[in-house]
């Protein structure tokens, strides 16, 4: 884990794409799209069924790791509104445990919050804890501190001929009254990724003055800047 401060807050970005908040002992993570490989199975596309396994251990993994007793999700929890109903026993048996062992929190996205209900933990649209909104998609024009997810950037450059690829957070520095607002990488195993630089992300995150990519790398956080307001 590296530390990040965000918000007048103390954070950790892990290198599992997981942010964590030691004065919550809380574990953000966002889009788990869980039971992704069976939709596609169901559309004749087929996957090794076990995504929902290893993003749950990878999810264990990090509570174990950091300590936490809080999870809160950020959305785009299961892939689709049917996906709770097709966890094999396993990996349903490994959420119901993870629910149970934490005060667990599913921020919905844009699917139907029913299949989390059945999944054990809470549910929220959206949370406001010590003044940072916890919330699915970032929302332009937002001027509070926002913790939130959707996009899943990565960071996309080359650096002394070497192509770099990797799954990062993105983190604005507010403008106009603007707060600081962070995107958190994807979580789960079979997510894609969109570039950093993009400007669907740009816009979702304005008002700002700096737009910065950063990860955890050789044990430091690292930040890449992906755009600046005209001086």
């Amino acid at each position: 884990m590296v530390p990040l401060s965000f918000a007048g807050e103390e954070f950790a970005l892990t290198r599992a794409n997981a942010l964590y908040w030691p004065r919550e002992r809380a574990l953000l993570v966002a889009d788990l799209h869980l039971e992704k490989a069976s939709f596609y199975a169901r559309h004749g596309q087929m996957l090794p069924p076990y995504d929902s396994r290893e993003t749950l251990e990878r999810v264990a993994l990090a509570i174990r790791e950091t300590g936490a007793r809080r999870v809160y999700t950020l959305g785009d929890n299961f892939h689709d509104s049917q996906g709770s109903t097709r966890l094999e026993d396993h990996a349903a048996g490994m959420l119901a445990a993870l629910t149970r062992a934490t005060d667990w929190v599913w921020i919905t996205g844009n699917h139907d919050p029913a299949m989390e209900a059945r999944s054990g933990g809470t549910i929220a649209q959206e949370l406001e804890i010590a003044g940072i909104v916890l919330r699915h998609q970032a929302r332009a024009g937002e001027t509070r501190a926002e913790l939130s997810g959707h996009y899943h950037p990565r960071l996309q450059v080359t650096v002394r001929e070497r192509h770099i690829r990797r799954p990062c957070a993105v983190l604005s520095e507010g403008g106009e009254g603007g707060g600081g607002r962070m995107i958190l990488p994807a979580f789960g195993a079979l997510t894609g990724g969109m570039n950093a630089a993009d400007p669907a992300i740009r816009a979702a995150m304005q008002p700002a003055r700096r737009i910065d990519a950063v990860l955890p790398l050789r044990g430091r956080l690292a930040r890449f800047p992906l755009w600046r307001q005209a001086a």
